[in-house]
């Protein structure tokens, strides 16, 4: 069975950081896309980042560029999203997701999430001060 689980969300103040991570089970990650989106109140669901299997080259929301990275460990099974600089507009659930289909990530990943077909349940980021 598929199944994504984030963790590490939580409170932190402007200018801190978290690393959220994204565990897979029931299929090798290191073989596809993972993909972060973010969805704050009120608002609809957006990319954040992704990272392809194929060459590791990422892709990044222009909002979030030179402060988030994201990274893989295939070992483990997981991906990463460091998430340094927070702004009070960070403030958001995070989820990570697949399509179990693409090894490279592009644009159109980040700009329509419906194209991914596996989700997590999210975790949530408050940044506050």
């Amino acid at each position: 069975q598929v199944r994504l689980a984030e963790s590490g969300g939580g409170l932190v103040q402007p200018g801190g950081s978290l690393r959220l991570s994204c565990a897979a089970s029931g299929f090798n990650l290191g073989y596809y896309v993972i993909a972060w989106f973010r969805q704050a109140p009120g608002k609809e669901r957006e990319g954040v980042s992704c990272i392809s299997s194929s060459d590791g080259s990422t892709l990044y929301a222009d909002s979030v560029k030179g402060r988030f990275t994201i990274s893989r460990d295939n070992a483990k099974n997981t991906v990463y999203l460091q998430l340094d600089s927070l702004k009070p507009e960070d403030t958001a659930v995070y989820y990570c997701a697949t399509d179990l289909e693409a090894g490279l990530c592009r644009d159109y990943m980040l700009t329509y999430p419906h194209n991914m077909d596996y989700w997590g349940k999210g975790t949530p980021v408050t940044v506050s001060g």
